[in-house]
């Protein structure tokens, strides 16, 4: 059976673009679709229960995002989010976390990545909790290669703090908007050090990497979110993408 989403965008053409994408595709359908977040509450009033999955922008006339994701929590509705917006700012996306919302993609994005999100987010339920069951070290295993893959030496400071970091986004997604406020004070705590000192050694790792890692491994995790000829990635981008790389890998072995 087809995944049944529900697109809300104040842009037309946005929503015209996945509707067309998604118009042929043999495992996700666009079944309704919203222009503001009041007609999209009323909506999900009345069908949520037929919804897989909503794709949400955050900024958009009469009612905005955090409006339904504030609707959706206090009626205690059980459905799936993403939140697809171009508004990127910290604390915004730190409190849209605590909405239990599943996956943040900021625009533009790729469309391909967009459905694997959808399908990961919407799995059967036997297949979730295979990968919320995935032990400690087959996690372990997995950034440890590939932070070696990327070129990150395991002797420097940093290394550890950047699987430590990988580690606890993947188990914890909530995190995406804390890295600075949480994580970073959580792996200072763990080693005795302070937050500047670790966010100062995953950025050195992060070079080390950019300056002798795998270029064709680089593009394929980074190609979409950095421009590899001109920028490296933040410490956030770093450390959020190869955690959603693994989480999507885990979920298509699972």
């Amino acid at each position: 059976m087809k995944k049944r989403i529900m697109v809300v965008d104040d842009n037309k053409a946005m929503v015209e673009m996945l509707k067309e994408y998604f118009s042929d595709n043999k495992a996700i359908e666009v079944v309704d679709t919203a222009y503001d977040g009041e007609e999209a509450w009323e909506k999900l009033k009345e069908n949520h229960k037929n919804i897989d999955a909503v794709l949400l922008d955050l900024i958009m006339p009469r009612k905005d995002g955090l409006y339904v994701l504030d609707s959706i929590k206090e009626s205690k509705i059980n459905v799936n989010v993403i939140v697809v917006t171009s508004y990127n700012e910290q604390e915004t996306i730190r409190n849209i976390s605590e909405y239990g919302v599943k996956y943040f993609v900021l625009k533009p994005f790729d469309l391909l990545e967009l459905e694997k999100r959808i399908l990961s987010i919407t799995s059967e339920k036997k297949k979730a909790n295979k990968i919320l069951n995935l032990s400690d070290s087959n996690i372990q295993i997995s950034v440890t290669k590939i932070l070696h893959e990327l070129g990150i030496p395991s002797h420097i400071k940093g290394y550890t703090y950047i699987r430590d970091a990988i580690s606890m986004v993947y188990d914890n997604p909530s995190l995406i908007g804390g890295i600075t406020k949480e994580l970073y004070p959580s792996i200072g705590e763990k080693y005795e050090t302070s937050v500047t000192r670790v966010e100062r050694a995953i950025r050195h790792a992060i070079e080390v990497s950019w300056n002798r890692g795998d270029w064709d491994l680089m593009e394929e995790i980074f190609g979409h979110s950095v421009d590899i000829d001109k920028a490296k990635p933040t410490n956030s981008e770093f450390i959020v993408t190869i955690a959603d790389k693994l989480r999507l890998e885990m979920l298509k072995v699972s």
